[in-house]
């Protein structure tokens, strides 16, 4: 098994960009443009490689090479993406990899681009790239290729299969990072560990709550040890957790509603299955079907927002009334987007900076989990 950490850290040291590595500070898969170059790269990166895996690694300060980390991404839908502009593309997989030193809400993202054999190209018009153009990495560089007849070439095999061999877990490494994880965690949050298959290291904490007699975990982390992978949940997050002796399965709940009455609604189940053949693999299953409401309430919700984004965008003076309904922009834009105002994104978008500049940051962690339930509905 692969310490995905230790293998950041080995990419960083011993390699600049090249043909099978390139290093971003972000990742933004949210405008055209940001698609598109995430795009140009997997295209480039795959062709280039044809034979061995090729990495993204994100949240990396590009001039002095340092690990400043990124906001934790769930959203494994990516590969979704990838399937609708790319032809032949290839399988990819997005993780989000905990350093020590980072703070609790920041990772290191991993994108894996896993060899395709085939040349890839893109599909369909993307931002400025047209059509059935083939990207390479030239170096550094992704590149579009001009000429008439492209060839996969294997170049970097035997490199990358020494990088990923000097990567592989050992006792050391497991036994540091479960101490790590537990020492980690106050004791509120009953941080355990939990071994499969007598080789896969799970950790995983929980700040506990009772629902209707149910119970929910909220700031849920998740850790395997093994390869140093994290899933977290954060503190409006609720979430179920189950397990047997083969699979860990986590249950998230989304809370919605009007008039502070909110129900609970399954939003999605991740099943972490561990083998016997020493792999594992994670399958998510979307669950969320949207509640639906009075569209006249939806509609007072929708214009009653974007009242609010006017004179914020005008920089007037909120009123109390006004800056409490402020808190609650976020949740009320989710809402007018499932039922239909598909614009409700691009005007929550404009009070982000507003949003972001607040002293108390809680509606700032409304307004990204609110993006994130968007995700993950757009793409699924």
């Amino acid at each position: 098994m692969i310490n995905k950490r230790l293998l950041i850290k080995n990419l960083l040291s011993h390699n600049d960009e090249n043909s099978f590595y390139d290093k971003k500070q972000k990742l933004s898969l949210i405008s055209k443009e940001g698609k598109a170059k995430f795009l140009k790269h997997i295209c480039a990166l795959s062709n280039s490689n044809p034979e061995n895996n090729s990495y993204i690694v994100i949240g990396v300060e590009d001039t002095e090479n340092k690990i400043i980390g990124v906001d934790f991404f769930d959203d494994s839908k990516i590969q979704n993406l990838v399937n609708a502009y790319l032809k032949n593309p290839p399988k990819i997989q997005y993780e989000n990899v905990a350093f020590p030193r980072l703070s609790r809400h920041k990772v290191v993202g991993l994108v894996t681009i896993y060899p395709n054999h085939k040349i890839s190209s893109l599909l369909k018009h993307a931002w400025k790239y047209r059509k059935n153009t083939i990207f390479y990495r030239r170096g550094s560089n992704s590149m579009p290729f001009l000429g008439e007849n492209f060839e996969l070439r294997n170049a970097n095999k035997i490199l990358v299969e020494a990088i990923e061999t000097n990567a592989r877990n050992n006792i050391e490494l497991t036994l540091d990072g479960v101490f790590d994880f537990i020492n980690n965690h106050r004791n509120e949050y009953n941080p355990q560990y939990k071994v499969f298959n007598e080789q896969f290291v799970l950790c995983w904490a929980g700040q506990q709550k009772i629902i209707n007699q149910q119970e929910f975990y909220s700031r849920v982390d998740i850790e395997l040890i093994n390869e140093q992978v994290r899933l977290f949940y954060s503190i409006l997050d609720d979430v179920q957790i189950s397990y047997n002796h083969k699979s860990f399965i986590i249950t998230e709940y989304i809370s919605l509603g009007t008039d502070n009455n909110e129900k609970y609604y399954p939003l999605e189940k991740t099943i972490i299955n561990f083998k016997d053949n020493g792999k594992h693999d994670i399958v998510t299953e979307f669950l969320f079907q949207p509640p639906k409401y009075d569209a006249n309430l939806i509609h007072h919700i929708y214009m009653s927002s974007n009242e609010i984004i006017s004179k914020i965008e005008a920089k007037e003076q909120l009123s109390n009334i006004e800056n409490e309904y402020v808190f609650n922009l976020p949740t009320n834009y989710l809402l007018c987007y499932l039922h239909g105002f598909l614009d409700a994104v691009e005007q929550l978008k404009k009070a982000k900076n507003y949003i972001k500049s607040l002293d108390d940051k809680t509606t700032y962690v409304t307004y990204k989990e609110a993006m994130r339930v968007i995700r993950k509905v757009k793409y699924s």
